[in-house]
């Protein structure tokens, strides 16, 4: 298993915006009913509109085992988002779990 697969903390602690380009409405493929309207363009990932941010397609618990419902058509954020990255080493330490090395 993954240190990914373990944490999650990146998917509990950042709101996820992207264009409605990546979702199906929009001709991509990210579920429409886990996206939020934020502008025009914009969406946000359901869950992560709201204090504290948890993104409804985050199974499990954080910091022991997790999985994301919607990993091969999830938004361009999270593919970008890079293990042991600065924002990896924030999220990981607001949930109490100690720091990684980067990938």
């Amino acid at each position: 298993m993954s240190e990914c697969q373990r944490c999650g903390a990146c998917c509990a602690w950042f709101r996820v915006d992207f264009s409605v380009y990546e979702t199906q409405d929009g001709g991509g493929q990210v579920p429409d009913g886990l996206t939020v309207p934020v502008t025009g363009t914009t969406v946000r990932m359901r869950g992560t509109d709201h204090w504290p941010p948890r993104c409804t397609a985050l199974a499990g618990r954080v910091g022991e085992q997790v999985a994301c419902g919607i990993y091969e058509w999830r938004p361009s954020p999270c593919r970008e988002f890079a293990e042991g990255s600065d924002a990896c080493q924030r999220a990981r330490a607001r949930h109490g779990l100690p720091p990684v090395s980067p990938a």
